[in-house]
């Protein structure tokens, strides 16, 4: 016969998973003891072996809560654009780890930036009992004809938080996001603050990151009091972005320094990855990074030290949005309350850009 503590534990793991749709918390340890008649040495023993397995977790001066793990099916979809992106594989590590070590599985689907695929996705795990989803949005921007099958999943108890792209248009999408309309004002007052003026953008025109970063630098273009010129911005979308990673085909980028790079004495691209392939074709074509134009960006990863000039790039603390995400995502499990996230940017000062010494052409 089990020993009297593995038996208490079986009990209370029965009540605990009658409650995995949000967060329980046990009777106290002197409550324990007398509705199952047992001493407070099994009853901590039995609590023990419950945190073992995962199913608890001890506050000091709370008590004893469940984690949020099922007796079945512990897995949580991770939906991304592109796994293999520049930032993302050190992302996915992150929330792995974190999530890992709480016991949960993780399955991850690729999207191609495509909303045929995401409703391809999002159709197989409808039904699958998945505990949690962590989504990148695809093309937040544009309307999303797959929000149908989102509330269909949260209706079956999925919880679902959007990491950096969301849908303004699913009103229960809980997300952490960088603070882009900061983050596009930070770095258009740093070069204004360097004496530039004929200020530039490259920016993402199907991803609502973009919209909100240019917002920023052209909000800080008006508070300065430096005229905005559509001629030095440049838009572009999902299929750019496709043949620039997957055929290095720089053609969106190699028109603007033909038609409009002459405009600019500085330019503020939609992330690392675009400033990277911008400063090569800038060196191609005989242009001096930071000399003749300065260049910045956002997410001060590898490509900005990789760069043939180092990149002045905006950062968040180390593993900042992955653990953020795990963790947040397991406070939706275990039905605690939680709130939209913006996470805040530092600006990493590198090689890339220099003060302007040339007359203002505005």
């Amino acid at each position: 016969m089990p020993a009297k503590y593995v038996r208490l534990a079986e009990q209370l793991k029965k009540l605990i998973l009658q409650n995995t749709g949000g967060e329980y918390k046990l009777p106290s340890e002197h409550k324990l003891c007398g509705q199952y008649h047992v001493s407070r040495q099994t009853v901590r023993a039995a609590l023990r072996l419950l945190a073992q397995e995962g199913l608890i977790e001890k506050r000091p001066g709370s008590g004893s809560f469940s984690t949020g793990l099922g007796a079945m099916k512990n897995e949580i979809a991770i939906i991304v654009n592109n796994a293999e992106e520049y930032t993302t594989p050190a992302l996915l590590a992150d929330i792995k780890s974190a999530l890992h070590e709480k016991r949960y599985t993780l399955s991850v689907y690729s999207t191609g930036s495509r909303i045929a695929a995401e409703r391809q996705i999002l159709t197989a795990l409808t039904g699958s009992s998945i505990r949690g989803m962590i989504v990148e949005g695809t093309r937040c921007a544009l309307p999303n004809p797959n929000l149908d099958l989102y509330e269909r999943l949260r209706q079956e108890g999925t919880a679902i938080l959007f990491l950096g792209g969301h849908y303004p248009a699913f009103p229960a999408g809980i997300y952490i996001r960088d603070d882009n309309y900061y983050g596009g004002y930070l770095l258009a007052k740093h070069l204004i603050r360097g004496g530039h003026t004929r200020i530039g953008g490259i920016f993402r025109i199907d991803e609502l990151q973009g919209l909100e970063r240019y917002h920023g630098f052209m909000a800080a273009l008006r508070d300065f009091g430096i005229p905005a010129d559509d001629e030095r911005i440049v838009w572009y979308a999902s299929p750019e972005l496709e043949a620039l990673e997957e055929r290095s085909d720089t053609g969106f980028l190699t028109g603007f320094l033909r038609r409009q790079a002459r405009l600019c004495s500085a330019l503020i691209c939609q992330n690392d990855e675009i400033a990277y392939w911008l400063i090569r074709e800038l060196q191609y074509g005989g242009i001096r990074v930071p000399d003749e134009i300065s260049v910045v960006s956002f997410d001060n990863s590898y490509l900005s030290e990789l760069s043939a000039v180092r990149i002045t790039s905006l950062s968040h603390p180390p593993h900042e949005p992955g653990n953020t995400a795990a963790r947040t995502l397991l406070r939706m499990i275990q039905g605690q309350t939680v709130l939209p996230e913006e996470l805040p940017w530092s600006l990493i000062a590198k090689d890339s850009d220099a003060p302007c010494t040339e007359a203002p052409l505005i």
